[in-house]
């Protein structure tokens, strides 16, 4: 049974491979293999909420990418979320170009009469690559010294956008930003 559904912004191949690194050795130290096994790819979600109508959101997303080009990101911090779950994630340089890109998905999304919850709105959303999830709290600090070892920032590109259903991640659709053809 589905828990939810994200929209999530997908990086270029070198810069996801770098992200997948640091999934590895959490995995390798068995700190955390969270990530690997709901099968889900290195991502920033944009947009996440239990209930969603995923023809209804599909054409939203596609309109939406084609207006949009490759965003550049740097993966530059290691920070953690207050929260249950003791997600670790790598941070990307605050960058204005970003901030806009969810924002205006967000505005074409409500547009729609689809909500968007208080914490994906203006002022609220948190940008950040989840690099572990479920990490237990006495080896938070180990985890934080094996990220700290990453040579950051790491740098690349988002270039696509799609929808997943969790968990497991099931992508349902993405589009190559810039572009009107499905990824």
């Amino acid at each position: 049974m589905s828990q939810g559904f994200a929209i999530e912004l997908y990086f270029d191949p070198a810069l996801e491979n770098q992200v997948l690194k640091a999934w590895n050795v959490l995995a390798r130290r068995q700190i955390s293999t969270q990530l690997i096994e709901i099968e889900s790819r290195p991502h920033i979600t944009l947009f996440s909420t239990p209930f969603l109508e995923p023809t209804k959101v599909e054409s939203i997303v596609k309109n939406f990418a084609s207006k949009q080009e490759p965003l550049a990101l740097s993966l530059s911090s290691i920070g953690s979320l207050p929260s249950d779950n003791n997600i670790l994630f790598l941070g990307p340089a605050p960058s204005i170009s970003l901030l806009q890109f969810q924002s205006q998905l967000c505005e074409a999304m409500r547009k729609e009469g689809i909500e968007i919850g208080e914490e994906y709105r203006l002022g609220s959303w948190i940008p950040h690559c989840a690099v572990a999830q479920e990490v237990p709290k006495a080896r938070m600090a180990e985890a934080f010294c094996v990220l700290r070892d990453l040579k950051l920032p790491v740098s690349g590109y988002a270039i696509d956008i799609g929808l997943v259903e969790f968990s497991p991640v099931r992508e349902l659709f993405s589009f190559v930003l810039g572009n009107t053809v499905e990824a």
